[in-house]
């Protein structure tokens, strides 16, 4: 006699950059076990688990390759928090003192995908010339520090995500075009053109909440900004 199937709950979530609606299901303990293994391997590791959790738990209907980063953190941590529940206790740092941590307690199902007013994938670098930018994708930051702004990993953040060139009239498209070709023209920028490329990541959509917290040392109120999927676990 076989064993029986249980049903699992199925819940809705809209992709922050389509706003298409899909169907998710909470992670199961299978799909646990990979991503505890994953946490202790490379990032291509957790990449991969993040990829296969993802699509297991949307019935393959999500497949994070294509998606922007953004997109693939907020759909894991609606899943996660159907998963093992919305509410999570962390440890942040006071503003005021930079040294004392305090603990806060984060509901989940609040956190939302946030676009800085500035924002634009269009960078002008002269009059005539600029560039057309896409999102990366979680495979792109693989192999780059990025937390360390070396230049070579910019570069190659930059290099990998420019979709279009526009030179007056005249549009070169990337996939066009050499690696080679691309990391000549960035590394021929001024400073203040690289910037400007620079923003396009800093300003881009992330998953973003403000807690309010006070000192128990100093007694001083303040806030902490949480950033990016990895500052919720």
């Amino acid at each position: 006699m076989a064993l029986p199937k249980l049903n699992t709950q199925t819940f809705t979530l809209e992709i922050p950059s389509t706003d298409e609606k899909v169907k998710f299901r909470p992670f199961l303990v299978k799909e646990e076990k990979i991503l505890l293994q994953a946490q202790e391997g490379e990032d291509k590791e957790m990449v991969d688990a993040l990829q296969d959790i993802v699509s297991n738990c949307t019935f393959n209907k999500v497949d994070i390759s294509k998606l922007p980063s953004f997109d693939v953190e907020y759909i894991f941590m609606k899943i996660r928090a159907k998963s093992v529940g919305e509410k999570v206790k962390l440890q942040v740092l006071c503003p005021d003192d930079k040294e004392t941590k305090v603990p806060v307690t984060i509901d989940l199902s609040k956190i939302e995908v946030e676009v800085d007013d500035k924002h634009t994938n269009k960078i002008e670098l002269t009059k005539d010339v600029s560039c057309i930018m896409k999102y990366p994708t979680m495979r792109t930051f693989i192999g780059k520090n990025m937390a360390d702004a070396k230049a070579e990993d910019a570069i190659s953040l930059i290099t990998d995500c420019i979709h279009q060139i526009i030179d007056g009239k005249e549009t070169y498209e990337a996939n066009s075009l050499s690696k080679k070709e691309i990391n000549e023209f960035i590394e021929n920028l001024t400073q203040a053109q690289f910037a400007g490329m620079q923003s396009f990541f800093t300003t881009m959509p992330k998953l973003k909440h403000i807690v309010n917290v006070t000192n128990p040392k100093t007694k001083k109120k303040g806030k902490v900004t949480l950033e990016g999927m990895q500052s919720f676990f």
